[in-house]
């Protein structure tokens, strides 16, 4: 029998225990469960003695999905690195399972770990187009560019039963509200038939991440987002549909993917895209702990030079949150990279990513709905 036992950080272990190494998990991301930065304990996987060859693998993990009773749904920032200042996330956790991913620290929050809880326990916000509706109707509400998919994926698998993303993009086309759109996913093919007028209005562009072209590196990154070939032709049907779409060439880490940088972007032009943006590998809070288990597990062999160059781009240390800093880096390494992407846009003719974000405003305009005071014009 195996299961996970407590205990404090640096305690010696006890004799009477077998730990058990964290392995890699078919069709998960992280490597480990391990608690979060609010818990006194660590988690180790252990064995007590009764095991039998016959009790082989672990059963796998399956996907538990929760009602989020959020009261809002417009989360605002104030961040000076992003040309955005609101953002709708229709989910908490992400069942894509990217290892890399930033949102992972925000489970945390709710007691749950930011490992493989991120990607198998999630929540669902089934009020999030009633709740948009209300806020977009308050009195004094100035619209600017919400943007969707800048934390967790709207496209995860889940969405295609929930269909909430669906539901907040025919409020915000209903109010002429505009939006941007980030995500790894084709289903947001499924969604055209909006974004399609919308962008006719210059109310919509999208964004499709695509951080490598390899197959099987983007297996064990990103475990249940689709493969780089159907990013790209998800680039193509919104191009074709008329849709701005651009490619985030995200994240680069260093002497994992960062050498197919300029590949990425020549197929997403190829494709239809034409915006581009990039970020280098960010590694908060746990984050910094799950993605050494993920290298460990999956790439041993360079895992200590792909650490030793994160820390060169990030003042020694394996991140730093400092604004100007915090998605592009610093050093050497980090301005040969810069300097590559800006050589690449500007061969390949691709808009900054920034410039994507202006769109019409000027055609706000709350829907009647029943019970609204009519006009005398």
């Amino acid at each position: 029998m195996r299961y996970y036992c407590y205990r404090m950080p640096n305690s010696p272990p006890d004799p009477t225990d077998e730990t058990l190494p964290d392995q890699a998990i078919k069709g998960r991301g992280a490597v480990s469960n391990r608690v979060s930065r609010y818990f006194r304990e660590e988690r180790q996987r252990t064995a007590d003695g009764w095991d039998t060859p016959e009790d082989g693998d672990l059963p796998p993990l399956r996907t538990t999905v929760m009602r989020d009773t959020t009261k809002t749904i417009i989360a605002r920032n104030q961040s000076p690195d992003i040309p955005f200042d609101r953002s709708i996330n229709p989910y908490r956790g992400c069942e894509h399972g990217c290892i890399y991913c930033f949102a992972r620290p925000t489970h945390a929050y709710l007691g749950l770990s930011p490992g493989l809880d991120f990607e198998t326990k999630l929540l669902m916000k089934p009020e999030a187009a009633r709740l948009l509706d209300q806020e977009l109707r308050k009195p004094g509400y100035q619209p600017a560019v919400i943007a969707m998919g800048t934390n967790t994926d709207p496209y995860q698998p889940i969405e295609r039963e929930y269909r909430i993303t669906r539901g907040i993009l025919e409020v915000l086309s209903a109010f002429n509200h505009p939006v941007g759109i980030v995500t790894k996913s084709a289903l947001i093919q499924r969604d055209i038939d909006i974004l399609g007028p919308m962008a006719e209005k210059k109310l919509a562009h999208a964004f499709v991440s695509i951080s490598t072209l390899d197959r099987d590196l983007a297996r064990k990154m990103d475990p249940r987002a689709p493969t780089p070939p159907r990013r790209l032709e998800t680039i193509r049907a919104l191009a074709d549909a008329g849709i701005p779409v651009g490619v985030m060439s995200a994240p680069m880490i260093p002497a994992l993917n960062d050498h197919e940088m300029e590949q990425v972007l020549e197929a997403a032009v190829a494709a239809g895209a034409t915006a581009a943006s990039y970020n280098v590998l960010r590694l908060p809070l746990e984050i910094k702990d799950l993605f050494t288990e993920w290298l460990e597990a999956h790439v041993p062999g360079r895992a200590q030079h792909v650490l030793d160059l994160i820390r060169d781009v990030r003042g020694g240390e394996l991140y730093d949150s400092t604004w100007g800093k915090r998605m592009r880096g610093e050093g050497p390494y980090a301005a040969l990279l810069l300097q590559r992407f800006r050589l690449a846009r500007k061969r390949l003719g691709l808009d900054a990513y920034k410039a994507r974000w202006d769109l019409d405003l000027s055609l706000f305009k709350p829907p009647t709905q029943a019970g609204d005071q009519l006009t005398l014009l």
